[in-house]
């Protein structure tokens, strides 16, 4: 019985080995430009001014929207506003989507305080670059889903099949939450090996958010170039022809109030607090409101007649089927961005620590897994890949 049970735990170190290492480098790649997408939008904070909120006082107050918008048009006349995007983090300026005289669609970063234009970018920034490098590679969109997504989301396979049998590798892991150990003077088999376990273990319920989730951009991409589609959302909704006015030559187009419509939403949702507003995009369009509520992993939206006030239609969490709260938490629960910086800063920690370990990872394969093979082909004993630590 001993003899089978030794087998068998080189057997499933083995799987453990064969189903993640060989695509190390790979899966090195990817969690390091995931690491640095979850601070990305920090980054631009630190290195470029524009992206920053400075308030001019202590006791500074916000604008209203509709204060901010026409002080954009201040400076830059004849743009037109497309939607206005407000982080949960105070210290980042409001992000304001423009169509120039132009033509030309790009991103201002206007004070919240003061309503100046501190910067404008085109619509693919550095945030997004890093974003769409981690997600799908930067391969195009042609007849689907890229498949730059298909080969990252995959990773969630291999990715879940390390956990699960690196647990069962791992006899009595939560022994490394009470005794943590990293042996530095035993050579470099075992720093790494401990190394490697530790953060393996410390990481175990981050890995399995990460793999699940990715796992189920997998599974979206499948369904999505399948036609499948899981959503209750119906038709949108449209503004009644009888409320949109009718202009004679030369006459103005009325001015919309993103304010009174904001207002509207959350004296229908107190909740709402609202993080991106589109504007309507023809005279038939609502002013659309989103914002997340009580649960904050899926954002609720409001669409508010542009010409009434009125909330005309809603889409709550409630509104969902439960696959829906399910499918639609996936990508909040991915990248850590439904709270705040302490958050982020959690998932960047544990991001650098999946990094670490896939480095770890990498190393072990190349000085131990060649030969644990070898070995086990020729029947020939080798020794403890993790060695455990003394009593």
């Amino acid at each position: 019985m001993a003899k089978k049970s030794g087998s068998s735990a080189r057997i499933w170190f083995l799987a453990h080995s064969w189903l993640a290492l060989p695509i190390w480098a790979f899966l090195f790649f990817v969690c390091l430009t995931g690491t640095i997408a979850t601070v990305s939008q920090e980054i631009m904070w630190l290195v470029d001014p524009a992206v920053r909120s400075n308030a001019p006082s202590s006791d500074a107050v916000p604008l209203g929207y509709d204060e901010a918008l026409a002080a954009i048009e201040r400076q830059m006349p004849g743009s037109a506003p497309e939607s206005i995007t407000r982080s949960v983090k105070s210290q980042f300026a409001l992000m304001v989507d423009v169509t120039k005289p132009d033509g030309a669609t790009v991103t201002l970063y206007v004070n919240p305080y003061t309503g100046a234009v501190q910067g404008e970018q085109g619509t693919f920034d550095f945030r997004q670059f890093v974003r769409a490098l981690h997600g799908w590679l930067l391969t195009p969109f042609n007849t689907g889903y890229a498949i730059g997504w298909y080969a990252v989301s995959m990773l969630s396979i291999p990715l879940l099949g390390s956990l699960i049998t690196g647990v069962v590798v791992y006899k009595k892991f939560w022994r490394a939450y009470l005794n943590p150990r990293v042996r530095v003077s035993k050579g470099s088999r075992i720093f790494w090996g401990d190394l490697h376990r530790l953060v393996a273990v410390w990481s175990i319920p981050f890995i399995a958010i990460i793999s699940v989730t990715a796992g189920w951009f997998l599974v979206q991409a499948t369904l999505s170039d399948n036609a499948i589609s899981i959503s209750s959302v119906g038709a949108p909704p449209i503004v009644a022809r009888e409320h949109a006015p009718t202009l004679k030559s030369g006459e103005a187009v009325p001015k919309v109030s993103v304010d009174r419509a904001v207002a509207a939403a959350k004296e229908k949702f107190p909740d709402l607090e609202p993080g991106f507003i589109q504007l309507p995009y023809n005279a038939f369009s609502h002013v659309t409101v989103w914002g997340r509520g009580a649960y904050p992993l899926i954002f609720e939206q409001a669409a508010v007649n542009p010409y009434t006030y009125g909330v005309e239609w809603t889409r709550r969490v409630s509104d969902r089927s439960g696959l829906e709260l399910v499918t639609e938490s996936m990508r909040p629960l991915h990248v850590g961005d439904f709270v705040g910086l302490w958050l982020k800063l959690v998932y960047f920690l544990f991001g650098v620590l999946l990094t670490t370990m896939s480095l770890s990872g990498m190393l072990i394969w190349t000085k131990r897994t060649a030969q644990a093979t070898a070995a086990a082909v020729r029947k020939r004993p080798f020794p403890e890949p993790f060695p455990e630590p003394a009593e």
